[in-house]
């Protein structure tokens, strides 16, 4: 693969050269003349340099496609001759240690594609400062280890902007000459510039008021376009639920007197953590019956609450530099998983998290995108927003709180937020806490920071003729890029023994692998045990454990613990699945299957009182999920042996699936919460699966029918996927009844980009110029090139490289608009070195187009470089 010879490669960023600012920025005034072609940023910078400092040293504030207007040191003029202004930054030299800078700049909102700074979304102005986007507003140290005292003035034409909005607490509001207004804000707990918000908009606001544990009342309000102002209840009650949950959980309360949400349609992220002023994707606010799915119910639920977690970790506490952004967002993912399992089902929420950190992550850290917890390098920043920062560092602090118990890690987190309450932290920070509250080592812990790679444990079992039984656990570690030696890692492992003839309990407990292999003993017993390996799922490993298909099927049948039940599901249609697809060995796959079927039947029947469970049980991997299981990568064999699992279950248990699905078929009316979600959950997995069988006729009376959103999208998505000869007519009814609403017609897009394999392309392609599609619209370009290449196995992975032409062409457009969202979409070709040679030919010569294309955006040059496998040391 060769790079463009003349691009010059950007320089990494590393870990190791940290150095803290020589100056630093204590408050800025800030004023906004709002012009969607043209706005004025006047900053009052208060900077003091460090008393360690050379003072010869030059102040570097950084930023870009900004215009300088002038430039003022203590109120006088400075001439050009005493700054230096790049692409990149602003330079001045000559500087007393205490100062004032006044900078005015100018910048087009409207001009920004990118959407990362001040820009312009449905008319409305709106910013997304996180990772470095306020450099695209004004020079400024940008940077997240400098935090500064904002106050913000903004300016603008009344009848077209009546709302504007800023962090922290309002001021003062009112009226300009020439039909203009104003109004002022103050942010009082100091903060880094990637938390600055701003929006001016035509907006209404859906109101409500918090009390806090000490009384305080906290106004709320989110504020969206009229039309969607009664779709804002959920988010409210989500809300709220998550500030007394964090109160009761982790002692955290809310600090200002408001807390705002604002919903926009442009936004390359799914929400904005900004100090009391959150900028959200209209997606995960906007929900009615009629209109969002109990999936989307549940993901606006999650979002709320970790945003309003981020108050704390990652905004009263925030990263000393970027390396360290697993802090804030796997800290924080971590709190909203644990507030999502006590608002819904506990064992489930566990399987949607791990089904996700499966399906995303563990194909991250086993290919040429794996890399630490906590990178070492990057040359830009916005492409480690990843499944490793985000679920993999969630599951670093599940596992700190499972070595140390829940009172323990409680202690820890508080004193970490007190003992950094107002700064900026890093990793050891977190762990020194976690150590000093707990008088526990946690020194080898820290290796899963700092190592890639997930770990894989090998099981081998041994029972004697005098009951003894001997569990051997072994780990080991592939290289990755960068990091081909991998020492033991402290991997809480914890077990239960079943009794291979009764299922009975016979131990439980957790093995504390710390070494590169730990024998233990148990027994005697008067059965063989079955050692059930990572209940709850422990520790983000993976289990290399020869279990034969009746012990397999004992786990799926006797485990109390429902992770492990579902785990054990989970991996016979996976096994099964890949032996049809000749992926893995297995003697008779056909009487696996039967068997799997009956016995998928029977624990149908034992989890009906928990149908969310059972829904579960019902949902086979996709062929993504399967691939990730090969050795080498054949998308259509994979493809064909799922849908020929799945029609041989559905017709197995087709009986017992119609009687569930008709007792499921109930006319209440709609609740979004978890005892109704669970049963419309399981009720459409049983649609799911008949539609399998070819039962097409039942889904489309319930598309008809349905009279909710998560009824109807079941039931068109069922036969979007399929080869049933309805499915144009159900598509198209589908879209002409919502094309008003741009969620729903995302769904749409969706459905469209998981068409069967033959039809896929060319419906994708097609859907290009549909007015339904927008290449300057995230949600719509991830809806449609995102899960068709990353989704639809076969439909993406043509053997004649027709879908890898289709995306290096998209991505190549996309990176001219927006270089973080084609930066993103890279990944579906994350896994390009397992595919068979056609393909992986094919695949090698569309990451070469992308890489000998002119202009690639530092985000894509860096994807495309470290796919490769040639990207600048670091």
């Amino acid at each position: 693969m060769t790079l463009n010879p003349d691009a010059a490669a950007p320089p990494p960023i590393r870990l190791k050269d940290y150095a803290p600012p020589p100056y630093r920025i204590e408050a800025v005034d800030l004023s906004f003349a709002l012009d969607p072609k043209r706005t004025i940023v006047k900053s009052r910078l208060a900077v003091r340099r460090d008393k360690a400092v050379d003072p010869s040293t030059p102040l570097t504030l950084h930023g870009e496609q900004i215009e300088l207007i002038k430039i003022a040191l203590d109120e006088d003029a400075l001439p050009p001759s005493a700054y230096e202004v790049s692409d990149k930054a602003l330079t001045i030299r000559n500087l007393p240690q205490d100062f004032t800078l006044d900078i005015e700049t100018a910048c087009s909102p409207e001009a920004n594609t990118a959407l990362s700074g001040l820009y312009i979304s449905n008319g409305m102005f709106c910013t997304q400062c996180e990772a470095e986007g306020f450099r695209r507003i004004t020079y400024f140290l940008d940077r997240p280890d400098n935090l500064s005292r904002f106050t913000v003035r903004i300016e603008a034409d009344k009848a077209a902007y009546p709302v504007l909005l800023s962090n922290g607490n309002n001021l003062s509001e009112g009226d300009l000459p020439g039909g203009r207004h104003f109004a002022q804000w103050a942010d009082p707990h100091p903060k880094p510039s990637y938390l600055f918000a701003l929006v001016g908009g035509d907006l209404v606001a859906a109101e409500d008021t918090f009390v806090t544990c000490s009384g305080r009342r906290v106004a709320l309000k989110v504020f969206v376009q009229a039309q969607n102002i009664d779709k804002c209840g959920y988010t409210l009650d989500s809300l709220k639920r998550a500030m007394k949950w964090d109160e009761e959980v982790f002692g955290r309360e809310y600090d200002l007197d408001i807390f705002m949400i604002v919903a926009v349609d442009h936004f390359n992220f799914g929400a904005m953590e900004n100090k009391g002023l959150n900028i959200f994707n209209s997606a995960y606010v906007l929900a009615s019956p009629e209109t969002a799915t109990d999936a989307d119910y549940e993901a606006i639920e999650s979002i709320v609450a970790h945003e309003y977690f981020h108050n704390w970790s990652g905004n009263r506490v925030t990263c000393r530099d970027w390396f360290q952004l697993c802090l804030k967002e796997g800290f924080t993912v971590f709190r909203d998983q644990e507030f999502s399992a006590d608002m819904r089902s506990r064992p489930v929420q566990r399987i949607k998290d791990v089904r996700r950190l499966w399906a995303q992550q563990f194909p991250e850290d086993a290919g040429p995108l794996a890399h630490p917890v906590r990178p070492e390098s990057y040359i830009t920043i916005d492409n480690f927003y990843t499944a490793t920062v985000y679920e993999k560092g969630a599951e670093l602090c599940r596992m700190i709180k499972t070595i140390l118990g829940p009172e323990k890690f409680r202690k820890g987190a508080d004193l970490y937020f007190s003992r950094h309450d107002g700064h900026a932290a890093t990793v050891e920070d977190f762990v020194t806490a976690m150590e000093d509250a707990s008088d526990e080592d946690l020194k080898q812990f820290r290796r899963w920071y700092s190592d890639a790679g997930t770990p894989t444990i090998q099981v081998k079992e041994k029972f004697d003729s005098a009951g003894a039984y001997a569990l051997t656990l072994a780990q080991s570690i592939k290289p990755t890029p960068g990091q081909d030696e991998k020492p033991p890692r402290d991997i809480p492992v914890a077990f239960t023994l079943l009794g291979s003839r009764t299922g009975a309990v016979l131990e439980s407990g957790l093995i504390r692998l710390n070494a590169g292999e730990a024998a233990n003993r148990f027994g005697p017993y008067r059965e063989r045990p079955i050692a059930s390996i990572l209940r709850n799922y422990s520790a983000p490993a993976i289990i290399d454990q020869p279990l034969s298909l009746d012990d397999r099927m004992m786990i799926a049948r006797s485990e109390p613990d429902l992770f492990a039940r579902w785990a054990a599901t989970e991996a016979l249609w996976r096994d099964i699945s890949l032996a049809f697809a000749g992926a893995v060995e297995m003697t008779d796959p056909n009487a696996a299957l039967a068997r799997f079927a009956a016995a998928l039947g029977a624990s149908l029947d034992g989890a009906r009182g928990d149908p969310a469970f059972a829904a579960e049980l019902l949902k086979a991997p996709s062929d993504a999920e399967l691939a990730q299981h090969a050795a080498v990568i054949d998308p259509g064999r994979i493809s064909s042996a799922r849908k020929r699992v799945r029609e041989t279950v559905a017709g197995a248990l087709k009986d017992q699936l119609r009687t569930l699905y008709r007792e499921l078929s109930t006319n209440l009316p709609y609740d979004p919460g978890a005892e109704q979600a669970g049963a419309r959950t399981l009720k459409n997995a049983t649609l799911s699966l008949l539609v399998a069988a070819g039962e097409f006729s039942l889904a489309e009376e319930q598309s008809v029918s349905a009279t909710n959103m998560t009824d109807e999208a079941a039931a068109t998505s069922a036969l979007a996927m399929s080869d049933a000869p309805m499915r144009e007519e159900v598509l198209q009814r589908f879209y002409m009844k919502w094309r008003s609403d741009t969620l729903v017609t995302n769904k749409w897009l969706v459905w469209r980009a998981m068409a069967p394999a033959e039809r896929a392309l060319a419906e994708v392609r097609a859907l290009l110029d549909h007015e339904a599609f927008d290449l300057k619209t995230p949600n719509k370009v991830r809806a449609l090139i995102g899960v068709f290449a990353a989704q639809n196995l076969a439909g993406f992975h043509r053997a004649d490289g027709a879908g890898y032409e289709f995306l290096a062409a998209q991505l190549l457009a996309i990176d001219k608009l927006n270089p973080q969202l084609a930066a993103r979409l890279t990944t579906s070709l994350e896994s390009w070195r397992k595919l068979e040679p056609v393909r992986r030919r094919a695949a090698e010569a569309a990451l070469d187009k992308i890489a000998a294309a002119p202009g690639l955006s530092a985000n894509l040059f860096e994807m495309v470089s470290r796919l490769s496998g040639k990207a600048p040391a670091g």
